[in-house]
């Protein structure tokens, strides 16, 4: 009888009976269904794989792009809560927003034989979507959608579709997007798509002006100032982040601009800085500790899972508009 077997027996994750044998954390009642489940099968672990499951298959892969983000810091929360509830721990891995950085960590958990591994992922290279198709363990990625690989991610469409909407009720007419390169499919094409749905949408039809950014503070007013120059007369900014957002008002606000008398400006992520920035931001609430947390318990499934071809699950999240005094 196999490790799994027994925890199918006895109802419970093959980590809870690894940390039982190996004498590590778990609750009375899960020792004292194990303790029956291995009196009533004989079960004897083999000694060599009991050490490499010490070693190796208590743990869980967890990939960030950064670690001073709230968004980061939610869904990691979230998904380490409900992991540590299963007898994971989780090692972290960070990949500061570099594709290749998330590849070598990728392979270096496989390498590591942990039990899984959870990406809060950044672009779809070739070579993530090569290790996608030949991993030898159960990936989940959060934040993203990739096809064909099991992923948590939120409507960044409607989300920002919902935001346009808002802005131009206001009567705003020239509108201008901040955002992530378009191979960020959440940020970066997902949010400007909403945007340009919603103009679409309302009979306008002009190009959207588009300035990229970085992620950071800085990034956002930078590309504000570039958008002031190109488009004197604009009077919204739908930003893809609350970051970006925040940069842009300091840049509006240095140019001499009334908020949000003359221009209107949105973000996404709803952070805590929002309700202190002057104005208070206007932004869509999207629910990283929630992402967080199903993409454990997908991961979790997956990894008490026979059959790695089983059908992929992908769950898309809700948002909630956060109106506030900025449009």
């Amino acid at each position: 009888m196999t490790m799994k077997e027994l925890a199918k027996l006895a109802g419970v994750s093959p980590a809870a009976i690894s940390r039982y044998l190996n004498g590590g954390p778990l609750s009375e009642e899960k020792r004292r269904i194990i303790r029956a489940a291995i009196e009533k099968t004989g079960y004897q672990p083999d000694p060599a794989a009991q050490s490499l499951r010490t070693r190796s298959t208590d743990v869980v892969g967890l990939i960030v792009p950064k670690l001073d983000s709230e968004s980061v810091s939610r869904l990691t929360a979230g998904a380490s809560e409900v992991l540590a509830g299963e007898g994971y721990a989780c090692q972290l891995g960070v990949s500061l927003n570099d594709p290749e950085k998330e590849f070598a960590f990728l392979q270096l958990f496989q390498s590591r034989s942990v039990a899984g591994v959870i990406l809060m992922g950044t672009v779809l290279t070739p070579g993530l979507e090569s290790f996608f198709q030949n991993a030898q363990i159960p990936v989940v990625v959060a934040g993203q959608k990739f096809k064909g690989v099991p992923c948590v991610y939120h409507d960044d469409f409607g989300a920002a579709l919902e935001l346009t909407r808002l802005v131009l009720a206001r009567g705003r007419r020239r509108p201008v997007f901040i955002g992530a390169t378009r191979q960020d499919a959440a940020a970066g094409l997902a949010r400007r798509q909403g945007v340009e749905a919603g103009l679409r949408e309302a009979g306008l039809d002009a190009e959207l002006p588009v300035e990229i950014s970085s992620f950071e503070v800085e990034g956002g007013r930078a590309a504000m100032e570039r958008l002031l120059a190109r488009q004197p007369d604009l009077d919204a900014v739908i930003c893809a982040t609350d970051r970006m957002a925040f940069g842009a008002i300091q840049a509006l606000k240095n140019a001499g601009r009334r908020l949000p008398e003359e221009v209107s400006v949105t973000g996404v992520g709803d952070s805590w800085a929002g309700e202190h920035v002057e104005p208070h931001l206007t932004t869509a609430h999207l629910y990283y500790k929630t992402c967080g947390e199903t993409a454990a318990r997908l991961l979790i499934d997956r990894i008490n899972e026979r059959d790695r071809k089983a059908p992929v699950r992908q769950v898309v999240l809700s948002y909630t508009i956060k109106e506030r005094d900025s449009v």
